[in-house]
């Protein structure tokens, strides 16, 4: 592995990129737009007299949309909401209950089987998917379908896998109109991908500044209860999965009662960790208090630590402020550790072995 350490040139960038990461990126401000204004318009909805929970069933980039719906919903929808990221359904599952399976593929096993297990339980169901075999299964028992666009990785299909949520929700009248916050967090996302993308130089690039802060670090990414603690698992996953790095993440105040006591111990290895803080105006007012003793708590065991702050109006526009920068640093480390992003060969292994057993 040949270390890539000039993220300012653009070209060689887009040439380690083979699968188009860094156009994904570029483009999520129209997938965005077609996820709001295109998949759901037409979509018969089912009538759904009564729901008492919601559940987002699905893996990976295909479930971390339900995980947004739910942070983002939690003050202004009346069922909880639940993420589900196994093969089978908690026992609540019912007649009202409101499913979305979601996977990107249409072949992810997991919820293939919970998508059955929702069938035979009478709930009512939302598929979000490009096709496969959970679009087929869809089809053939009467289930509306979100029909995705297929040509980009499931991590990278973010605002095709959330957006339609939002949206499904808005029309049953289970959520306030959504359109204009959607509409604003587009537009805000669009002069962000003039700053945080590949043409950006690095030192007006917060980007590749983190990037380059995280490069040969151990990442550990801290988010708050209710506002970034979805951004922080966000962040875990597009290291792991891009830049093939090891990361780790955790949520105040939570992180407090215990992971704050296990900084002691190996010193070498501390420090070679780097914390990220990802911060909001919105985050609880003790937790900002508890962030700034967590941080003197910290400075003298770990390597290092960087505070990374929503930006933008809405609370949309702050969380995807977060997650665009995340993405986009996930991608610069990739080019620093000399990684092509796209691939995930041991995913790719994993599946074919399953199936072969």
């Amino acid at each position: 592995m040949n270390q890539f350490c000039d993220l300012n040139g653009v070209d060689d960038l887009r040439c380690i990129d083979t699968t188009g990461m860094f156009t994904a990126l570029d483009g999520l401000p129209a997938q965005c737009a077609e996820a709001c204004w295109d998949l759901v318009k037409n979509i018969e909805l089912p009538e759904i007299e009564a729901i008492s929970n919601i559940v987002v069933t699905g893996l990976g980039g295909s479930a971390i949309g339900g995980d947004l719906l739910r942070v983002y919903a939690a003050d202004k929808i009346e069922v909880p909401i639940i993420v589900n990221r196994d093969y089978v359904l908690p026992k609540f599952v019912g007649p009202d209950t409101l499913v979305f399976a979601v996977s990107y593929s249409g072949n992810t096993e997991e919820t293939l089987s919970a998508y059955a297990e929702a069938r035979a339980r009478g709930a009512s169901i939302i598929a979000i998917t490009t096709g496969g075999k959970l679009g087929e299964l869809a089809k053939k028992d009467g289930i509306p379908v979100v029909g995705v666009p297929f040509g980009v990785s499931p991590r990278a299909a973010t605002g095709f896998l959330f957006i339609p949520t939002l949206r499904v929700l808005s029309r049953l009248g289970l959520l306030p109109e959504v359109t204009d916050e959607i509409t604003e967090m587009i537009d805000y996302i669009r002069k962000l991908s003039r700053v945080l993308g590949p043409e950006a130089e690095s030192r007006e690039n917060q980007a590749k500044q983190i990037a380059a802060t995280l490069f040969n670090k151990i990442p550990v990414i801290w988010g708050s209860a209710g506002t970034t603690e979805v951004v922080a698992q966000r962040w875990k996953g597009q290291i792991n999965e891009n830049a093939k790095a090891p990361a780790y993440w955790n949520v105040l105040p939570e992180l407090n009662h215990n992971e704050i006591v296990g900084l002691q111990f190996p010193a070498e290895i501390l420090k070679q960790l780097h914390v990220i803080i990802l911060r909001d105006d919105r985050d609880h007012p003790r937790v900002q208090k508890r962030i700034e003793i967590t941080k003197e708590v910290i400075q003298k065991s770990v390597g290092g630590f960087t505070e990374v702050w929503a930006s933008g109006e809405g609370v949309l526009s702050r969380l995807f402020s977060l997650i665009y920068t995340g993405d986009f640093a996930s991608v610069y480390l990739a080019a620093l550790y000399g990684v092509d992003p796209g691939p995930v060969k041991v995913i790719d292994f994993l599946k074919q072995e399953l199936q072969a057993r």
